[in-house]
Order: structure tokens, then sequence, then C-alpha cells
């Protein structure tokens, strides 16, 4: 009996620290919240509407830039903007990074250059995050990954 009451105590005491557990991703960090932008595709002015015309021009590739949406990371919030040529990533930009201290920025200025280069090379956001830098790049990697969905890439 005494083996039975331990146990049900045990499972009761861990649920009720399991559901009152409470991360960080839902609260907002403190003071004004950045300016962002909104996730989705934007029309490339820089390509001019297909013409239907016989001539024997080729079309130029299909320029697409697209924003991923913020992804809110322990560290402060995490957004990229990718750029798509024809099938081809041709440019990442991050427009929010954590920039909470000095810590941040050292990390940032590592890992992002780095990050940039991969989804460049692997033409896609099926990368390994940066070492030391694993909040912001799984944040990196999950904007990035709603860019390429709302550009519809591969």
């Amino acid at each position: 009996m005494r083996r039975i009451t331990l146990a049900l105590v045990s499972t009761v005491t861990a649920l009720v620290l399991l559901f009152s557990y409470r991360t960080s991703l839902g609260r907002s960090l403190p003071g004004p919240a950045p300016a962002a932008a909104a996730p989705g595709v934007v029309p490339d002015p820089t390509t001019p509407a297909a013409k239907h015309s016989t001539a024997s021009k080729a079309p130029k590739p299909r320029a697409v830039t697209a924003t991923g949406e913020v992804a809110q990371t322990r560290w402060g919030p995490v957004q990229v903007q990718v750029r798509i040529v024809g099938a081809k990533i041709t440019e990442v930009t991050v427009l929010q990074r954590p920039s909470g201290n000095s810590q941040d920025e050292q990390i940032n200025g590592f890992a992002l250059p780095r990050l940039r280069a991969e989804v460049l090379q692997a033409q896609s956001a099926r990368i390994d995050a940066i070492s030391g830098a694993t909040v912001t790049s799984d944040g990196y990697l999950t904007s990035l990954q709603s860019a390429l969905d709302a550009a519809h890439y591969r």
C-alpha cells in the first residue's frame, strides 16, 4: 500500500511540475517592439511582367523576394528575407536578430554570415546550426523556411 501511495504522489507531483513550467517563448521582450516586415512574398519591381511575343528572346527568370515570419527565440526575434531568381536562392538578408547585449552582437557577427553562406551553397534551409549560436541558428532557419514556403520554393 505504501508503494502505491508513493507512486501516486510522485506521479501527481511530476504532472503538477510539468504543467506549471513556463517557457520564455510566450513572453514579450521589454521595451518597444522592433519594426518587423510582414511575412510573405514581395513583388519584384525589376522583373517586368511576361509579354506574349514570338520573339526569339529567352524570357528572364522570375525573381521573387519573400520575407519570413519573425521567429521568437529566447534571446530575441530573428527574421530573414530571401531573394530567389529563377530556381536559385541568390540572397538572404537578416531583417531582425537578437541584439540585447554585446555577446549577442559577437555571436551574430560570427554565425549569421556563415548561415547565409551555407544557405547559398545548399540552396535550401536544410543546413546545420552553428555551434555556439544554436538558438539564433534555429530562429534563422525557421524564418528562412517560412520565406521559402511563401515563395513556393521547392
